[in-house]
């Protein structure tokens, strides 16, 4: 069945997918990785973030994540 897109505005697409209409399959092209503390990533108009003591473990010892290759 086909998709009814209405009025879109796009702002900015930075490595991201943009996808119109039916799909079966979205797969990503990029994978990252980030260490953030407790309430580090909040988002919003107003935001309130109470944190006692935050500790963030870096260590990882998974050489590859979310491999990409051929992710086509």
């Amino acid at each position: 069945m086909p998709a009814i897109v209405g009025p879109v505005q796009i702002f900015n697409v930075s490595g991201g997918v943009v996808q119109f209409g039916d799909t079966a399959v979205i797969s990503p092209k990029s994978a990252t990785k980030s260490f953030e503390g407790s309430g580090s990533s909040s988002t919003g108009g107003f935001v309130v973030t109470n944190n006692g003591i935050s500790g963030t473990n870096t260590l990882d010892s998974n050489l590859i994540d979310q491999p990409t290759v051929g992710n086509n």
